[in-house]
């Protein structure tokens, strides 16, 4: 049976687009070619690698790419995790289904956060609503 190949797309593929990646291979690997992208490179997010790390999920070897380094690739989901990305996802050849499942900016919550262990908080809410929704692949899409 042929992996279905899904895109997690955000505006920087730093953090949200980077867990979504991480989740679907560690989880859903045998069914799904997870990769990631964004709209821009913003590099990857330390806290992001360590939240992650911390549920048993290694992305530090991860790096920060352009969705237009992707335009080629087959896919049959582009997954949009930011309002950013939904809105300025751009066309995909073939007959990829664009889906939009928006989730919080930990960067945007940690600004918000009094303390360290505060901020990694929202960053670990995020990772845990990531996980949730992978979970769910691939059925969800299909709907």
């Amino acid at each position: 049976m042929r992996k279905l190949k899904v895109l997690f797309l955000c505006t920087g593929n730093s953090c949200r687009s980077q867990m979504a990646e991480g989740w679907t291979r560690a989880l859903k690997g045998d069914v799904i070619e997870a990769y990631s992208a964004g709209i821009e490179t913003h590099g990857l997010n330390p806290n992001a690698v360590k939240v992650m790390a911390e549920a048993g999920v290694d992305i530090s070897g991860h790096v920060s790419k352009n969705v237009d380094t992707l335009l080629d690739v087959p896919f049959d989901y582009v997954v949009t995790v930011c309002g950013h990305a939904n809105e300025n996802c751009p066309f995909f050849p073939g007959s990829a289904k664009v889906v939009h499942v928006g989730f919080d900016d930990p960067p945007a919550l940690a600004k918000l956060a009094e303390s360290e262990e505060a901020k990694l908080n929202g960053y670990r809410r995020v990772r845990d609503e990531i996980r949730a929704f992978v979970e769910t692949l691939p059925g969800s899409l299909r709907q």
